[in-house]
């Protein structure tokens, strides 16, 4: 194989991870969305921050990228309180709205 050609691959592979985190951060932002809705919680910036990315299993044992995901909330709208989303895949395995002590 010519190095034009493992390239082209290595770039065609970095565009198509790129695009994939863009769709899984947009699943990420609908889900934190939702879930601040009914938690009657106020979703803060109105964004998510990767904040891990690995291998998984699903149920299959088929490898999938997972992907963990931290935003902020607040509950009296002066507060910012952390949140999570774990994603396997395409699918969301849980969110949490972390209760912090003050």
């Amino acid at each position: 194989m010519s190095w034009e050609l493992a390239g082209l691959i290595l770039l065609l592979l970095t565009g198509w991870f790129w695009w994939d985190g863009i769709k899984k951060r947009e699943l990420a932002v609908q889900a934190a969305r939702i879930v601040c809705q009914r938690a009657g919680v106020q979703f803060l910036d109105d964004t998510v921050s990767l904040g891990r990315i690995r291998l998984g299993r699903d149920r299959n044992q088929r490898v999938q990228l997972s992907r963990d995901f931290n935003f902020e909330y607040s509950d009296t709208g002066d507060n910012r309180m952390p949140g999570r989303i774990y994603l396997l895949g395409n699918q969301v395995l849980d969110i949490q709205l972390i209760q912090t002590s003050d």
